[in-house]
């Protein structure tokens, strides 16, 4: 980063007025959360707008500015990028949002993009937010989109170590980072438990599990996008150790910041190979289950079959006698026969040799 002489020349040039801060579009949720000046770590004042953070900073070249808004208008980045001196595509990218993890450098500004993340416990599921930082010699601006990550907790962090603040604008991004990639370990968890309750459904046989495997699959995606590009921007920060002078203690805070990140990425890759293998699994029951169906309704089938060909066979052999008997039950007086001697044991001999000839033709079918 450049000398903060200069940065401070440069602000003492006169200014053409400053518009006041635009209104705000909502009073339940300001832009500006949290606008603060620092000299030598320790909080000197509080500017209520952006035009008095402004001047106050130009009085004190030797300060910091730190300030923290959430969903900006587009007039509030413009002023910011004037006083500032920030790069138009970074303002634009801090407009638009919906960026993926990056560190970019302009001059003698940073611009560091990142994905915080939250686990909803009534939800089950896991909420991102995006986080946009400026960071200059004298200047930090964090621009944050969604409800993480708060850093609210990072702000009183900072000012209750007066020592670790006064290393500047760089310390406080450090913080930041930590922050956001402390906020993994909740959602890690959070998802570590939904895959061991996943895991269960699958082989209770949940017909809904198939969904929930989908949905967090496709949360670990997010995942993977938001904490695998950290990865690489850490590590470039920490290239940059010598060549821009960054304090010791600084250094030891991005490792450690950078071995939980690749620890977090490493959980995150294993959880969406996970969830993969848990979704060919279930598949595989599922058609396994639905064989067994098929087979058991398939038997079912066969044993109403055998029940039927029964039914029909026994059927037909009564239904020769049957014949017999209906037809020479119609008392009429010129059928043959109906006066022999012999007729009635000629009939019932018929009836039974038809009937015993049927039963033994089924037999052989296997009908009965």
């Amino acid at each position: 980063m450049s000398d903060r002489r200069s940065r401070a020349a440069w602000r003492r040039q006169p200014e053409p007025a400053r518009a006041p801060v635009a209104p705000e579009s909502s009073a339940e949720e300001p832009s500006v959360i949290q606008a603060s000046l620092y000299r030598e770590g320790r909080k000197v004042s509080s500017p209520a707008t952006l035009a008095e953070t402004y001047r106050q900073l130009r009085e004190h070249p030797d300060g910091m500015a730190w300030i923290g808004l959430h969903r900006p208008t587009e007039e509030e980045l413009h002023s910011l990028a004037a006083e500032f001196d920030l790069h138009e595509l970074a303002v634009e990218d801090a407009l638009e949002a919906h960026q993926r993890p990056k560190l970019e450098r302009y001059g003698d500004t940073l611009f560091v993009v990142l994905r915080a993340a939250r686990y909803l416990d009534a939800q089950e599921e896991v909420d991102f937010g995006e986080l946009h930082v400026f960071v200059g010699p004298d200047f930090l601006i964090s621009v944050r989109h969604g409800a993480a990550p708060d850093l609210s907790a990072v702000r009183r962090r900072m000012e209750e170590n007066p020592d670790l603040l006064a290393l500047g604008p760089e310390a406080v991004l450090y913080a930041i980072l930590d922050a956001v990639v402390d906020g993994y370990a909740p959602v890690v968890a959070g998802v570590q438990n939904d895959v061991d309750e996943i895991e269960t459904e699958v082989f209770g046989g949940d017909p809904a599990v198939s969904r929930r495997i989908y949905e967090l699959s496709r949360e670990m995606v997010e995942f993977q996008r938001a904490t695998r590009p950290l990865v690489g921007m850490l590590h470039g920060l920490m290239a940059g150790f010598a060549k821009y002078g960054t304090d010791e203690e600084l250094q030891r805070y991005l490792r450690d910041v950078a071995d939980h990140v690749t620890h977090t990425s490493e959980r995150v890759d294993g959880f969406r190979q996970a969830l993969t293998e848990i979704l060919t699994v279930n598949a595989t029951l599922v058609t396994q289950q639905q064989n067994a169906e098929m087979r058991a309704l398939a038997e079912a089938g066969f044993e109403q079959n055998e029940e039927i060909k029964k039914i029909s066979s026994w059927a037909a052999i009564l239904f020769a006698p049957t014949l017999v008997g209906t037809i020479y039950g119609m008392n009429f007086d010129n059928m043959p026969e109906l006066h022999w001697a012999g007729g009635y044991p000629f009939a019932v001999l018929l009836m039974a040799a038809v009937c015993t000839s049927l039963y033994f033709i089924f037999k052989r079918k296997d009908w009965l």
